[in-house]
C-alpha cells in the first residue's frame, strides 16, 4: 500500500479531477493454452450470503421510478435493478493501493439527470488508511466512473458513518455539496463534481467526536459537516436553489442555513441544543425542515434525542418527538428519518440504537402530531408486532437465537441510521441495519392496523469481512470464517445457508483449519463479544455441519490462529495470552507448545501428521513431534510480519510463505524441505496469500494461487507449473480492494479459486476456456 499522500491544501483551493478511471483494460483475454483451448479471464461470481454487514445509506433518484442505490461502510456502493429486484455491486474495479475507496461515506443520485451517480469514498480519516478520499462520478449509473482526489480523507468506516454526507442540487444539477469530516467544512462543486473547493463563507466545521481521548484517531474526529437539504420551490429549475439547509455536528450549533444559493450562511434562530442533527428532510410542498437528533452520530450508541419541525414561514421550531427526550420512556436518540414524497404529512423515524429488546420504529401521517410504532407491549413481557418478518432468503438472520420475551429472533432491526420510503410508491420501504437491508412492499397496510410483512431485501448484497477460507477435498462443502457473523458451511456456492457456525456462536471467527486426510474433522477459533464466558475454540466431526466448545487453556484473552495436524491426532492452537498451546484429544486439554514464540502463525503439514510449521517475527519454526516442541530454521531473509503461509496437500515438507511489507522483504518464498530453507519465486514483487487447488490437467502439481503483485500488476495469479509462470485470473473490473487475508482453490475444480475480501464476500472465479478455431 501506498505511502500517505500530502496533506490538504489551502481551505479555498480549487481541487481538479484525477484523470482516474474505472474502465482501465481488462487482462489479456487469452492468456494461456490448456489442452487444446485458450482460457479467458475467470468468470466472477459470489458465494451467496446476502447481506452480512452495515447498510449506513439509502438513496432512491426523485425523478425515476425503481432507481435507487445503497452504500456500504466497507463494502462498495450497489445499485438497484428493478427487473431482477437485485443489487449489482458498482466499485468491484477498486483496487489494491486505493482500498480505501470502498468505504462509501456519501452517495447521491442526480434528481435531474439519473444517469448520474456520485459517491464519496475513503474508509477511515485517521493513519489505518494512508489515503486521502475521493468524490467518484459516473454518467452511466455507476458502470464507469471517473475520480476527483481530495486533499482529505474521508471516513466511511468512521463513527457518525449513518450520516449522508453528498448531495446534488435539484434544481441545478451541476452544483453538488459534501460535507467534510475532520474540521474541513462545507465543500462544493460546480461542474457536476469534476473539481470542487471549500466553501469558504460556511462559518461552523463542526466539534464533536465521540472520544476526544481516543488516542487511535478512531473515536477522536471530528465528525464535522453532515447532511445538505434543500428547499426545491426556492428556485426554477436550470437555476441554482436558493435555500438550503446544513447539520453540523456540533451539539449547541446543528442546523445552518443559507437563503442565497451557499453565498452567506446563518444559524438557523431558535434551533434546538443539546444533540446532534442526525438525519434532515425537506418538505418542499408545505415548506417544512424535519431533523432527527441524538446524543451521538452512531451508529452504536445512543441514548437520548428527539424529532423537530421547522416551519420555515413562521420560523417555529416544534418538538414533534413519538418519545421525547425529557420523557422517562426515552432511553435512544433518533436516527433513520424519511417522508412519503406522495403524502408529505406523512414520515417515519427509527430509534438509531436500541440493543435491547429491539429498536423501534415510528410513523406518522400527520406531520408529527400523532405517532403509531411498529410494536408495543402487551401484558408484559409479551409484545404485539405491527409487523411480520419473513426471512425465508436470508434464514441466517436469527442468529441461531430463540430468545425469551421481549426480544425476538430475528431482530427488528439494530444501528438503523439508513431509512427511506420510495418517493414513487408510498408501500415500499427500505431500511438498513448492521446486517442487511430490510424493507416491505405494504407499508400502508401499517395505517389500516394490517400486519406489515418486512423481509431482506439485500439480493446481490454481499458485505461480509473473510479471514479465512477452507475447500477440503471430496464431498464437504467450502467453510468460511468472516468478521461479524462468524462463518458458514457453505453446501451449494449459489443458495444462501440456513445458519452461520454455532454451538458455540463466534461473531467474528479467526481461523480454520480442517486434517488433509481426513477432512470431516474441522476446528476453528474465534470471540463472542456478547458473551466473554463462551470459548474461543469449536471443533467438528462433520465437516462444520456442527461444532461443539473445546476447553480452554489457562490465561486465553484471544482466538490468534489454529491448525490441525493432517489425520487430526491433534491441534495447534497460537492463543492470544497464553502463547502456543497443543491438544492431542480433541481440544479437551492443553500442553504448552516449547520453542515457539507467543503470537507465531501456525500451520500444519498436509502430509505428515506429526510435523507443524510457524512464523514469528521473520523467523519461521518446524516442530516433528505433533507441536509438543518447535526448533528455529535456518532460513533467513524471510518477511518481519503480515506473512501467510501453506502447505502443500499430499506432499510432505513442502511449504509456500507469502508476505511482507514495503520496505523490507516482501513477496512469495518456497521450501521443499520443511522450511530448513526458502527460495524466494522470481518475478514476484509482492504476495499477501498463497493456496492450492486442482492440478491442470496432465499436471501432477497443483494448482497455486495467490493475491500478488507480479511483474508489476497486482492481481489474483495462478500458477500451473510450480510457480515458474504465472497467469492472471482476474481483470481490472474484478479486483474488490484488499484481498490479502486468505485464498484458496478447489481442490476437485480445476481453475476454481476463493477469494477473501474486506467487504464484498467470498468472490470465486471459474476458468473460461474457448475452442481455438
Amino acid at each position: 500500500m501506498r505511502s500517505p499522500r500530502p496533506g490538504a491544501a489551502a481551505a479555498a483551493a480549487l481541487i481538479a479531477a484525477a484523470s482516474l478511471t474505472g474502465t482501465a483494460a481488462t487482462a489479456d483475454p487469452a492468456s494461456a493454452d490448456w489442452n487444446g483451448q485458450w482460457q479467458r479471464a475467470n468468470e466472477w461470481h459470489n458465494v451467496q450470503i446476502e447481506g452480512g454487514g452495515f447498510i449506513p445509506g439509502i438513496v432512491f433518484n426523485q425523478s425515476e421510478p425503481g432507481l435507487a442505490y445503497a452504500r456500504t461502510d466497507i463494502g462498495g456502493a450497489y445499485r438497484w435493478d428493478e427487473a431482477q429486484q437485485k443489487w449489482s455491486p458498482l466499485l468491484d474495479w477498486v483496487g489494491w493501493d486505493d482500498w480505501g475507496w470502498t468505504g462509501v461515506a456519501g452517495l447521491a443520485t442526480d434528481p435531474v439527470d439519473p444517469d448520474r451517480v456520485y459517491a464519496a469514498v475513503g474508509t477511515y480519516t485517521n493513519d489505518w488508511d494512508p489515503n486521502n478520499g475521493a468524490i467518484l462520478r459516473s454518467a452511466d449509473r455507476g458502470e464507469t466512473w471517473e475520480v476527483t482526489e481530495l486533499p482529505f480523507k474521508l471516513g466511511g468506516n468512521m463513527p457518525g458513518r449513518g450520516i449522508e454526507r453528498l448531495s446534488v442540487d435539484p434544481n441545478d444539477n451541476s452544483v453538488l455539496y459534501l460535507g467534510a469530516p475532520s474540521g474541513h467544512g462545507l465543500w462544493r462543486s460546480t461542474d457536476h463534481g469534476q473539481t470542487w473547493s471549500e466553501v469558504a463563507s460556511f462559518p461552523n466545521p463542526g466539534d464533536y467526536a465521540m472520544d476526544p481521548d481516543d488516542s487511535s484517531g478512531l473515536n477522536s474526529d471530528n465528525q464535522g459537516v453532515g447532511w445538505i437539504a434543500f428547499d426545491r420551490s426556492s428556485a426554477s429549475r436550470g437555476e441554482r436553489t436558493q435555500d438550503i439547509y446544513v447539520g453540523v455536528m456540533d451539539k449547541q450549533n446543528t442546523v445552518y442555513r443559507s437563503t442565497d444559493g451557499g453565498q452567506s450562511w446563518e444559524r438557523i434562530p431558535g434551533q434546538p441544543e443539546g444533540h446532534l442533527a442526525i438525519e434532515g428532510v425537506f418538505d418542499h410542498e408545505n415548506g417544512r425542515l424535519y431533523i432527527s437528533t441524538s446524543d451521538t452520530g452512531g451508529p452504536y450508541s445512543g441514548g437520548s434525542g428527539d424529532v423537530w419541525k421547522f416551519d420555515t414561514a413562521t420560523g417555529e421550531w416544534t418538538n414533534i418527538s413519538p418519545v421525547p427526550s425529557d420523557s422517562a420512556d426515552n432511553h435512544f436518540g433518533y436516527g433513520g428519518l424519511t417522508i412519503d414524497r406522495q403524502n408529505p404529512g406523512t414520515l417515519m423515524v427509527s430509534t438509531q440504537i436500541s440493543w435491547w429488546p429491539d429498536i423501534q420504529i415510528y410513523r406518522t401521517t400527520d406531520g408529527g402530531e400523532n405517532w403509531t410504532q411498529a410494536w408495543r407491549y402487551g401484558a408484559y413481557p409479551e409484545r404485539i408486532n405491527r409487523y411480520e418478518m419473513d426471512i425465508s432468503d436470508s434464514p441466517w438472520l436469527t442468529f441461531g437465537n430463540d430468545p425469551q420475551p421481549p426480544v425476538t429472533s430475528p431482530k427488528l432491526g439494530w444501528m438503523t441510521q439508513a431509512m427511506e420510503i420510495d418517493p414513487f410508491d408510498s408501500d415500499r420501504l427500505m431500511y438498513g441495519t448492521g446486517a442487511t437491508l430490510y424493507g416491505t412492499r405494504d407499508l400502508t397496510d401499517w395505517d389500516s392496523d394490517e400486519t406489515v410483512t418486512i423481509e431482506p431485501m439485500a439480493r446481490g448484497i454481499e458485505e461480509t469481512a473473510v479471514n479465512d477460507l477452507a475447500a477440503p477435498p471430496g464431498d464437504t462443502p467450502l467453510v468460511s470464517a468472516l468478521g461479524d457473523i462468524g462463518g458458514f458451511r457453505h453446501e451449494d456456492l449459489s443458495e444462501v445457508p440456513d445458519l452461520m457456525h454455532t454451538g458455540p456462536f463466534h461473531g467474528t471467527v479467526t481461523s480454520l483449519d480442517f486434517a488433509e486426510s481426513a477432512a470431516q474433522r474441522f476446528v476453528r477459533v474465534g470471540r463472542n463479544d456478547d458473551d466473554a464466558s463462551v470459548s474461543h475454540i469449536a471443533v467438528s466431526s462433520d465437516g462444520g455441519a456442527s461444532w461443539r466448545p473445546g476447553e480452554e487453556p489457562s490465561g486465553v484473552t484471544g482466538a490468534g490462529t489454529v491448525a490441525m495436524a493432517a489425520d487430526g491426532s491433534a491441534i495447534v492452537w497460537s492463543t492470544e495470552g497464553a502463547g502456543v498451546q497443543v491438544s492431542t484429544d480433541s481440544a479437551a486439554s492443553w500442553s504448552a507448545s516449547s520453542g515457539v514464540p507467543a503470537g507465531a502463525r501456525v500451520q500444519a503439514d498436509r502430509a505428515d501428521p506429526d510435523v507443524f510449521y510457524a512464523h514469528a517475527d521473520g523467523a519461521f519454526y518446524v516442530s516433528t513431534d505433533g507441536g509438543a516442541t518447535f526448533q528455529e530454521s535456518a532460513a533467513r531473509g524471510l518477511p518481519q510480519s503480515s506473512v501467510r503461509f501453506a502447505a502443500v496437500p499430499g506432499r510432505a515438507g513442502d511449504v509456500w510463505l507469502a508476505g511482507g511489507s514495503e520496505g523490507g522483504a516482501y513477496g512469495l518464498w518456497h521450501s521443499t524441505d520443511s522450511g530448513a530453507t526458502f527460495e524466494r519465486v522470481a518475478d514476484v514483487d509482492q504476495a499477501d496469500t498463497v493456496g492450492f487447488g486442482k492440478a491442470k490437467p496432465g499436471s501432477d502439481y497443483p494448482a497455486i494461487y495467490t493475491s500478488a503483485e507480479i511483474n508489476g500488476t497486482r492481481g489474483i495469479f495462478r500458477s500451473d507449473d510450480g510457480g515458474s509462470s504465472w497467469i492472471r485470473v482476474n481483470d481490472d473490473q474484478h479486483q474488490w480492494g484488499w484481498t490479502g487475508a486468505a485464498i484458496t482453490g478447489d481442490p476437485d475444480v480445476y481453475g476454481r479459486v476463493y477469494v477473501s475480501t474486506n467487504g464484498r464476500g467470498i468472490v470465486y472465479g471459474d476458468v473460461q476456456p474457448y475452442w481455438r478455431r
